[in-house]
């Protein structure tokens, strides 16, 4: 079975999707417990910066490194730099300049279930994108689900009050930028190889999280034990491994067919942080979690038209209008 065969495969995509979402469901948890470990407090902003720059410029190499491994050119190809600055800037720099803040700031299910958005942000940039990518109704009850699950997770204790602080509307904002990385990605990646492009946009965006946050906390200020090494070394193959996976989805399918399959990030992220970080799993976070199930399964019941559109291969088209 070739590449493409596999990703575009109900199964090869479900399994991708499931993988690629499990890990990223981990890297919440762990984040935090890394915090802890290394002692960076909330406040401390360019350590958080310094330790997601860490990762991903090591997420980066890890991908490099499969890619020699594989027979794959690592080399720079002349004419990539603009889509790779581009990527890196959206799917890496901005995207977790912002989340690495927003989770010193909230708790590990809020953070979960939060970045189940980015689903939401990525069919709407891709409505717009995408000339065949349109919103259906289906789609928008889904999406109008999973979306009242961040409603839901951030009312007040006690009170039917919406309690959004400033970590909530961080994780928001981080939902934004890594959606519209990701349709992004979609673009570059058909004019260059996905794992090149991924592990180059990586490596940058991965410089400079680094440089933003040396620039006030130094280069070396952590002491790193093997339980927080172990820690770090982990969260760069969650990175290397999910963005491979997601990204090889994103360049052979429609955005809005995978799009909701981020809503998994949630589940995971959900359960992983109830055993990991000993948060409690209340009727509220239960709540936001069925919430969220079931806009997956409202957009993902394909029509008849969906299946005539898979047998004739109709392709996205991009908007340049």
């Amino acid at each position: 079975m070739t590449t493409k065969k596999f990703f575009t495969h109900p199964l090869g995509i479900l399994v991708s999707a499931l993988l690629a979402t499990s890990l990223w469901g981990s890297a919440i948890p762990l984040i935090k417990l890394s915090y802890a470990e290394l002692a960076i407090g909330s406040s401390e902003i360019y350590k958080q910066l310094l330790f997601a720059g860490y990762r991903f410029f090591g997420a980066g190499i890890l991908i490099m490194l499969l890619m020699l491994v594989m027979g794959k050119k690592v080399s720079y190809q002349r004419g990539s730099w603009k889509g790779i600055c581009t990527i890196a800037l959206f799917q890496t720099f901005l995207q977790y300049v912002v989340f690495y803040i927003a989770l010193s700031f909230s708790t590990g299910i809020q953070g979960a279930i939060i970045s189940g958005t980015t689903s939401f942000f990525q069919i709407a940039v891709a409505h717009f994108m995408y000339k065949n990518d349109h919103f259906s109704v289906r789609k928008m009850i889904g999406l109008i689900l999973g979306f009242g699950a961040v409603i839901v997770v951030n009312l007040g204790k006690g009170e039917f009050q919406l309690d959004f602080g400033i970590g909530a509307w961080l994780l928001l904002a981080a939902a934004f930028f890594g959606a519209f990385g990701n349709v992004l990605s979609k673009k570059v990646s058909q004019k260059m190889e996905l794992m090149y492009m991924t592990s180059y946009q990586m490596m940058l965006g991965g410089i400079g999280l680094t440089i933003v946050g040396a620039s006030h906390a130094g280069f070396t200020p952590f002491t790193f034990s093997l339980k927080s090494l172990g820690m770090l070394l982990f969260l760069m193959f969650v990175s290397a491994a999910a963005f491979v996976l997601w990204n090889s989805v994103m360049k052979y399918n429609m955005v809005g067919k995978v799009s909701m399959y981020l809503f998994l990030i949630p589940v995971s992220g959900v359960i992983l942080s109830s055993f990991m970080l000993n948060e409690q799993l209340s009727l509220i976070v239960i709540l936001a979690l069925f919430l969220v199930a079931a806009g997956i399964i409202i957009v993902n019941r394909e029509g008849a038209s969906k299946a005539v559109k898979k047998q004739i291969g109709v392709k996205d088209e991009i908007v340049t209008e």
